[in-house]
């Protein structure tokens, strides 16, 4: 392992994200406590002035490129200039200033919807551009496959060290729980937690509930990322290809829809019955990751689903007053 060093200055961007808080926490853990981090209001990702300039400022040793402009079903539909248009801006910007000003280590965030839609499950790393993306999120699935495809071209042309991780669903501490802009189990665990406070006799869920899913609590992703970004450079370049180089992190596991919310009204302890929207798009049919390639590296994630789901309920309980403002 090329273990971080507490001296190592870290720039973790997107740090008030899921991931990227949780990534700082465990960071942390490790005694890595020379870090970076800057507010939206602070530093502009998608101005390419203003991220030189930070850059040139700041004498970076690592960089976690965890910030994106993300959302659900809806908000992808609804703003779909927006995903492609700030995502595109936010990796190329980063990634160019960093290779500018010496960075050499660099560790980008991507997901799971690079893959098409019918992609062969579980889905492995070169099922990358074999076939049609998922309508749905096209522009933010075509802006995190750029920005895989930055770092593998900033490794072949100036011999830097970048790599890309593809997580499947992410969930727990600090989601977004927009009841309209947000991911499948923070919105349905919204809507349960509220119907439960209703005393509601039923709660609908989006979709037929027959379309299956893999969900990886946040605490595992981070420990993936650091995982990766400390591998030794020749053990990580064995096990990838100069332009198929991502690794996917997930559970191998998947639910059903119907098998997330039955779980959910479990943990929430909702007694009404499940009514499921057949006229809600279902979105992509399976996504399963294929998480071989990860497992030879050394890395499997520990968090059931159950228990994730609990830790993670807690934690919007203790935050439902903030998060309602």
């Amino acid at each position: 392992m090329s273990l971080l060093k507490s001296t190592d200055v870290i720039y973790i961007a997107g740090h008030r994200g899921m991931v990227g808080s949780a990534i700082e926490r465990q960071l942390k853990i490790q005694g890595c406590n020379n870090l970076i981090s800057r507010t939206h209001a602070e530093l502009d990702l998608t101005s390419q002035a203003e991220v030189n300039t930070f850059f040139e400022e700041n004498a970076i040793d690592v960089v976690i490129l965890a910030a994106a402009k993300v959302g659900g079903i809806h908000a992808n539909n609804e703003f779909p200039a927006e995903f492609i248009f700030d995502n595109l801006m936010i990796e190329a910007n980063i990634i160019n200033s960093a290779w500018k000003s010496g960075v050499n280590r660099l560790l980008f965030l991507g997901s799971s919807c690079i893959y098409p839609k019918m992609a062969e499950q579980p889905m492995r790393e070169d099922a990358l551009l074999t076939g049609v993306l998922e309508a749905t999120n096209e522009p933010y699935a075509l802006a995190k496959i750029a920005g895989i495809k930055l770092c593998e071209s900033y490794n072949r042309q100036y011999d830097v060290d970048y790599r890309s991780v593809m997580p499947t669903n992410l969930y727990g501490e600090n989601d977004n729980f927009h009841p309209k802009n947000s991911h499948v189990i923070p919105a349905m665990m919204r809507r349960i937690h509220e119907a439960k406070l209703a005393n509601s006799s039923e709660v609908v869920i989006w979709g037929t509930g027959t379309p299956m899913r893999e969900f990886l609590h946040v605490d595992d992703m981070a420990a993936a990322c650091l995982h990766v970004i400390q591998l030794d450079k020749k053990t990580y370049v064995a096990n990838t290809q100069p332009m198929l180089s991502h690794i996917n992190v997930g559970t191998g596991l998947d639910c059903t829809i119907r098998e997330l919310a039955e779980t959910m009204v479990a943990v929430i302890g909702f007694k009404g019955q499940l009514v499921f929207d057949s006229s809600k798009p279902d979105g992509t049919p399976r996504k399963l990751m294929d998480v071989s390639r990860l497992k030879a590296l050394g890395w499997e994630a520990k968090i059931t689903l159950e228990n994730g789901l609990k830790t993670t309920y807690q934690w919007y309980l203790e935050n439902e007053d903030q998060l309602r403002g």
